[in-house]
């Protein structure tokens, strides 16, 4: 049984105020946890499971992870998920080493993406193409947001995602990379010859990339359009933008 003293702990790592303060966050649904259960890189503090996740999982449960049993009520008054008959734990925040980027890496860079969806799906994506790195301005949705966890459907476990200030670490870096940046006056993607490396800047989802961070960007990009959308969302975006530069890989 879940003690309104644990509710309310848990309820409170929703707000990033006391996520930070405790230095951890929650991971809800079948898919996340098991992930979850399944990384060297995060401790877990607290593990709730239902009946029917237990059985399902008991050789994974069993490998020396202490949990409790509860009710699906119980989880969907701890967590965020409208219903849960699956799993909730609470894990520590993970210890990143320091950022290193090499001139043949693929990275990712995001300028204050605020979803946490997009967020989220910009992980899952990244980890889909054998990027494990990307990075966020300070701006960016916090990568420990629920909504965050939920929508990287476990890749949160594998893609490193480091907050700095992206206009000065690009104006450091810039000289040493290839820097794009997705602009509807962007070069044609289609008609570019494209490597697996480089830094990929994807800007906000309303105004694009700032001013301050285009200054650092070497080339321009853009995703050729075909019918009449204004725009795309900027997680399918990264996707399509991605496999062009995975293409040659394939």
């Amino acid at each position: 049984m879940l003690s309104k003293a644990v509710i309310k702990y848990i309820n409170s790592l929703q707000v990033k105020k006391y996520r930070n303060q405790h230095q951890a966050f929650v991971v809800e649904g079948a898919k996340s946890v098991l992930e979850l259960l399944l990384s060297p890189n995060f401790e877990l503090q607290h593990l709730f499971v239902t009946e029917t996740f237990y059985k399902e999982h008991t050789a994974v449960l069993d490998k020396g992870f202490k949990y409790d049993i509860v009710t699906e009520q119980e989880l969907v008054k701890a967590g965020t998920f409208a219903t849960n008959n699956a799993a909730l734990a609470v894990a520590g925040m993970r210890n990143l080493p320091p950022l290193q980027v090499t001139p043949k890496d693929l990275v990712i860079a995001l300028d204050d993406i605020r979803d946490p969806g997009n967020l989220g799906t910009i992980l899952r994506i990244a980890d889909w193409y054998g990027i494990d790195t990307v990075i966020c301005s300070e701006a960016c949705a916090d990568f420990y947001n629920p909504k965050v966890i939920s929508a990287t459907m476990g890749s949160f476990t594998r893609v490193k995602t480091y907050y700095l200030n992206l206009e000065a670490w690009l104006a450091e870096h810039a000289d040493k990379y290839k820097v794009y940046g997705a602009s509807l006056a962007g070069e044609n993607l289609h008609n570019m010859k494209l490597k697996p490396e480089g830094i990929i800047v994807l800007g906000n989802e309303a105004n694009g990339i700032r001013p301050e961070v285009a200054t650092h960007i070497n080339q321009l990009i853009k995703i050729p359009a075909f019918g009449k959308a204004e725009s795309l969302n900027v997680a399918t975006a990264t996707a399509i933008i991605i496999d062009n530069f995975r293409r040659g890989d394939a």
